[in-house]
């Protein structure tokens, strides 16, 4: 996946009835989150990113 695919799948999924966010949006809040990323030690990168990937899915359990 191509990180242009990455941020419209993302978008497709956020911008909902309740939660209006359209591409450009999620592509700056992205894009943001990806320059924080950058700027942290890679072992606190992958420390940020594991918590961030056990958060998500325990959230995709309770659906």
């Amino acid at each position: 996946m191509k990180l242009t695919d990455f941020y419209n799948e993302v978008s497709r999924h956020v911008d909902t009835g309740k939660t209006q966010i359209n591409v450009a949006e999620t592509k700056r809040v992205l894009a943001t989150a990806f320059e924080l990323l950058s700027k942290m030690s890679a072992d606190e990168m992958a420390d940020t990113v594991s918590k961030g990937l056990t958060q998500a899915k325990k959230r995709s359990m309770k659906k």
